[in-house]
């Protein structure tokens, strides 16, 4: 079982150091593809490895089944700048590739945010499972705007090892990515022909604070599930702002294809 660990980054050189020291002796190739950062990014990367691409972007999931197609291995490991591999996880993989070809299309694993000086684990964010270890040729990520999603063709086994996502870098860094992919899935909506209702501003942000704070128990993670809840609605009411404010400016949006 040989595998290359892929990336996909921007403006990620004070993290991308640490996700590539986390993959070493599980990873027999890495790929990386950079979206023209204009940090030190590049350079970080090129320490360790030459296979090292630019590439202009298009979106989430067209960036990476691109870096996947330069990808020599037949198992392809997708990171992301701000994730490990804990210790757990490690073993789990080295045990997978020192034993035979395994029979399974991909593999999940449970992901783990650290966020505001906490591991969370309640908010709806924990165990995030997500299928980042797969066959080359059995899977591809579709998606045409956020939240791209990994499309397996076969069976996918669970591993137990937590995959550490250390995610936000600070409040402020939450409340810009937020207000990113509040834009893209109000592009989404549009291009699906869905209208902003009154209650989409008045009554769903109060939802989406409740549902993660109270049913997804976010106040067993403290002030970071409060603010976590409060980010959560706050993300619902501005992605619905922007579909109204799309509308009244009449913008046509194509998705980009698969």
């Amino acid at each position: 079982m040989k595998i290359s660990v892929v990336f996909i980054t921007y403006n990620e050189e004070d993290r991308l150091e640490a996700a590539l020291k986390s993959v070493e002796g599980v990873a027999d190739e890495i790929v990386v593809v950079d979206r023209f950062s204009s940090d030190n990014t590049a350079a970080v990367a090129k320490q360790h490895t030459s296979r090292f691409f630019q590439r202009e972007w298009t979106n989430f999931a067209d960036q990476k089944n691109f870096a996947n197609s330069k990808a020599t291995c037949d198992w392809i490991l997708s990171l992301d700048a701000d994730e490990r591999l804990s210790s757990e996880l490690r073993r789990e993989i080295l045990a997978l590739k020192s034993g035979a070809e395994p029979e399974f299309a991909a593999f999940s694993m449970p992901r783990q945010a650290y966020y505001l000086g906490r591991w969370i684990k309640h908010s709806g964010w924990y165990p995030d499972r997500k299928t980042r270890l797969f066959r080359k040729d059995r899977a591809r990520w579709e998606g045409a705007f956020v939240h791209e999603t990994l499309i397996v063709e076969g069976t996918v086994r669970k591993l137990h090892g937590i995959l550490q996502h250390f995610t936000y870098r600070n409040v402020g860094d939450h409340v810009v990515r937020m207000n990113t992919y509040a834009g893209l899935a109000a592009q989404k909506l549009y291009a699906e022909q869905k209208k902003c209702r009154w209650y989409h501003l008045a009554v769903m942000p109060l939802f989406a604070f409740l549902g993660t704070y109270i049913w997804k128990t976010g106040f067993l993670d403290g002030a970071a599930g409060f603010i976590i809840a409060a980010m959560q609605g706050s993300g619902v009411f501005i992605r619905y702002a922007k579909l109204r404010e799309i509308w009244k400016k009449g913008e046509r949006i194509e998705p980009f294809p698969n």
